[in-house]
């Protein structure tokens, strides 16, 4: 089954709103697709034929310029109406459950409102014709040079952020007119994270809300785990995070939302990683500060024969892009100055993975400092790095300095990761495929204050006692009926495969039992620790870049990670799934429960 082109590729159950009626809808057309059942010892396991899609039309490279600096979403001094604990229903909010710790982080918090709405002037590349997306824009004084505003929030400093839901409810073709945003990886109320199940329109609202609704108030607290033990509002010091995203959550329809362009950056400051590289505290480290931090959005898109986005929502293997957007551009120019940036690198998929390179016109290799990896800073800098790997919904965060070079010097950035098909990466090639072309073109007007620390922030504290004590539960990632499960089950939002006391800890096994897939598993709320790595029953090193505070856990085809997490400071319920959004739309997702 297949969607025949790009308006017409909904394959969207119109009178079945409820998400069990749209969970055997996207099962039965699984069912569908699969060939016969192949038997694999005493796992049953069906080969679904894979789709191959003619290829986009080609475009020509470095047409597009991207602006020299982003400008992150001013905050509007009041709400009408005004935000309230318990939802506001009769004035229109969607029915979600009553903000958790709201005396506590209400006063004073700073406002924004932001809409979920269509525009049809998005430009990929002057190859293709002005098109439709769907974008996340300040109801006032939208940034149109992005398909979605950047946030720029601080520690310390709790915001509401109304979000409204502007999209067209006559809606035709992939994507669905429903939003439930989530915040990747705030530590937040699980009424504020964007659980699937909570989406809402002015039509629809998700088995999880109680009404519909134009809109929904987020509180995010902005506070860092573990406040509630420490008896603050300040939390673990060594559990900030700094690159975050939010990005449509919206059950079964997760990866098209997304791929209409649902999603957008989210910085979130402290005293340490402060965003002022002139910052006197002599405890900031000084990182390269705006204009000269700069955020780069990578996914994975491909058009039909007319140079219009295509997307088959149906069937269980989904659409691998073979165009590789930059923060909404096919093959864009980036000019720099000639002093340090950091670049927030970040991949929202819905499928392709990346291994990132920089280069000159002959492709040789440059070198950068790795600072961070999925928001969290590494204890120290890796130095001297060539490449940086990115699973989708992984961030890093790179510091390049263009210092060294001449103006009027050429790099590119090239993505070496081949890959085929949705369900994995194939292999690392050069010198690979240039999806950003960077020009350095003038010095900067000030003196570059910016440093980059021998040490940056410290990683929490696990001892052995907690590692020895804490409960295991082991979670097995496979193919089932066509679709994607984990333990045998397909997604349910209103049952808790889980249910953990606050303040609880445990060691989560991610085990991947096949061979013919990659699974970026994302656990919602708190980062964890990778303990170990396991392939094909032996323990390996752990990478590096992994050895920190992750929320993406890439398991690798016969792999099975062990993973320490912790559970603080709120209750409700928050997903685990696969962040390939393929595999979350076709099920591979459960809720578990802080209780």
């Amino acid at each position: 089954m297949k969607c025949p082109d790009s308006e017409h590729a909904t394959g969207r159950p119109e009178d079945l709103a409820d998400g069990e009626g749209r969970r055997k809808f996207l099962k039965l057309t699984a069912a569908t697709m699969a060939a016969p059942l192949l038997m694999t010892g005493t796992r049953v396991q069906s080969a679904t034929v894979v789709p191959v899609f003619p290829p986009s039309p080609p475009t020509v490279p470095w047409a597009h310029e991207l602006p020299k600096q982003v400008n992150p979403l001013g905050t509007v001094s009041s709400l009408s109406p005004a935000p309230t604990e318990a939802a506001n229903i009769a004035a229109g909010e969607a029915g979600r459950s009553p903000h958790q710790r709201w005396a506590q982080f209400r006063p004073g918090a700073l406002l924004y409102e932001i809409s979920a709405t269509e525009r049809n002037d998005w430009v990929y590349s002057p190859s293709y014709p002005p098109q439709r997306i769907w974008g996340y824009q300040a109801n006032s004084n939208p940034d149109w040079t992005m398909p979605s505003a950047t946030f720029f929030a601080r520690y310390g400093r709790p915001l509401i952020c109304r979000i409204h839901n502007k999209l067209p409810q006559n809606h035709v073709g992939f994507g669905t007119p429903e939003i439930s945003t989530h915040l990747h990886n705030l530590h937040c109320g699980s009424e504020s994270d964007g659980f699937p199940g909570d989406y809402y329109s002015p039509n629809k609202h998700g088995p999880t809300l109680s009404a519909n609704g134009r809109f929904k108030d987020h509180l995010y607290s902005n506070v860092k785990a573990g406040f509630e033990a420490r008896q603050d509002l300040l939390g673990d010091p060594t559990e900030a995070l700094g690159t975050l995203f939010y990005h449509d959550h919206t059950l079964d329809f997760t990866a098209p939302n997304l791929y209409l362009g649902l999603a957008g950056f989210y910085y979130l400051f402290d005293e340490l990683d402060s965003g002022n590289e002139a910052d006197p505290n002599p405890s900031a480290l000084r990182l390269p500060s705006h204009p000269y931090d700069y955020p780069l959005n990578f996914n994975d898109r491909r058009f039909d024969a007319n140079g219009r986005l295509f997307y088959d929502q149906v069937n269980p293997e989904g659409v691998l892009g073979d165009k590789v957007a930059v923060n909404g551009r096919i093959e864009p120019v980036l000019r720099v100055a000639a002093r340090k940036y950091r670049f927030r690198l970040l991949n929202t998929g819905p499928s392709r993975f990346y291994n990132f390179a920089l280069v000159s016109p002959t492709n040789v290799l440059q070198k950068f400092t790795h600072i961070s990896n999925d928001g969290n800073l590494f204890p120290a800098p890796l130095l001297n790095q060539t490449n940086v790997t990115l699973g989708v919904a992984e961030r890093a965060d790179i510091v390049v300095d263009f210092s060294k070079y001449v103006i009027g010097t050429q790099l590119y950035l090239v993505n070496r990761m081949r890959q085929v098909e949705t369900r994995r990466p194939k292999d690392i090639k050069e010198p690979g495929d240039r999806v950003l072309k960077i020009i350095v073109d003038r010095y900067p007007p000030a003196q570059d204050l910016s440093r980059v620390p021998a040490t940056l922030r410290p990683l929490p504290l696990i001892t052995q006692a907690e590692i020895s004590s804490a409960p295991v539960r082991r979670w097995i990632f496979e193919r089932d009926k066509g679709m994607w499960a984990i333990n045998g089950k397909f997604v349910d939002v209103n049952s808790p495969r889980a249910q953990i006391p606050k303040g609880g800890y445990e060691i989560w096994e991610l085990s991947n039992v096949n061979d013919g897939w990659s699974h970026p598993i994302h656990i919602h709320f708190e980062e964890g620790r990778i303990l170990q790595k396991i392939v094909k029953g032996v323990s390996v090193p752990i990478p590096v870049h992994e050895r920190g505070r992750k929320d993406v856990f890439v398991v690798e085809p016969l792999t099975t990670l062990r993973v320490f997490l912790r559970f603080r400071d709120y209750k409700g319920k928050y997903p685990m799934h696969c962040h390939n959004l393929i595999h979350e739309d076709h099920a591979m997702m459960l809720r578990w429960d802080i209780v």
